[in-house]
């Protein structure tokens, strides 16, 4: 299985670097879209075939292994089996829960949450929005989705404005995404939970890899870390939904297909770089 080569001189750098001093790598993944294709219903959503069974084995090569997702911890951990990966770091909400050997760790919900939760049925009814419009509660967040709509982006465009609103009254972040809108607390995102996990781990090389707008903070944050004189890669696990995030990347992969084939080849060339 080839290694597929980044698009830019500092991602090239950062995967020589990743090849060279994997012991002290840090290699982080979103979960929707990334590990996991987006479905409908995210309740059922799962991982690529093979994909955990490959960070399995990542991790025993590894410094770090962690997973960023808008998701509550455990569901994370529920849904992707992510308890199989050794060692594995699971940061939910944003950064706002982490779970760690089977146990999460969580910061305060803030007020505004409860408010949305109240408002938001009554909200979505007045404005009658289409069939096929629903609310996932998240606990710490709420999110509209649209993809079962005869038209998701027709829907959200309808939605948003008032959505933002019911956000702005609640004291709360508007999160756009592939056919959805998430209201969740401000102060948290992907760019400063991987930071944050950068100053408590150190690593010399950090890649990350996401698929959508929720992500281009912790792209953003790679590209700050650079700066810093640690080296790094951002990956986009890509979709015809989104572009922004595949301008942005060091290497393009075709969704979480071409990220089990990209995980398989690191884990060959590193094996093969140590004889094992």
């Amino acid at each position: 299985m080839s290694l597929p080569q980044p698009s830019t001189d500092a991602g090239r750098s950062a995967l020589d670097a990743f090849l060279s001093e994997s012991g002290q790598a840090l290699i982080a993944f979103d979960f929707d879209g990334t590990l996991a294709p987006i479905v409908a219903d995210p309740r059922t959503s799962a991982p690529y075939p093979g994909i955990v069974d490959r960070l399995a084995d990542l991790a025993g090569l590894l410094g770090t292994v962690a997973v960023i997702t808008g998701r509550p911890a455990e569901t994370a951990v529920r849904l992707g089996g992510l308890d199989r990966v050794p060692g594995i770091t699971v940061l939910g909400h944003y950064g706002a829960e982490r779970w760690e050997d089977g146990r999460v760790v969580a910061t305060p919900a803030p007020p505004g949450v409860e408010l949305v939760r109240d408002e938001l049925p009554g909200l979505l009814d007045g404005l009658h929005a289409p069939e096929g419009t629903w609310i996932e509660d998240k606990g710490r967040s709420l999110a509209v989705h649209t993809r079962r709509t005869a038209d998701p982006d027709g829907a959200l465009a309808l939605l948003t404005p008032a959505l933002s609103e019911l956000a702005r009254r609640a004291d709360l972040q508007v999160e756009p995404g592939r056919m959805v809108v998430e209201l969740r607390p401000q102060g948290v995102d992907k760019g400063a939970a991987l930071t944050a996990l950068v100053a408590e781990t150190s690593p010399n090389v950090v890649l990350y890899a996401g698929d959508d707008l929720g992500d281009l903070p912790a792209f953003a944050a790679v590209t700050a870390l650079r700066e810093q004189g640690v080296r790094g890669l951002n990956v986009c696990s890509s979709s015809d939904e989104v572009t922004a995030v595949a301008e942005a990347a060091d290497l393009v992969v075709p969704g979480p297909a071409g990220l089990t084939d990209l995980l398989g080849a690191l884990t060959d060339a590193l094996r093969g770089a140590s004889g094992v």
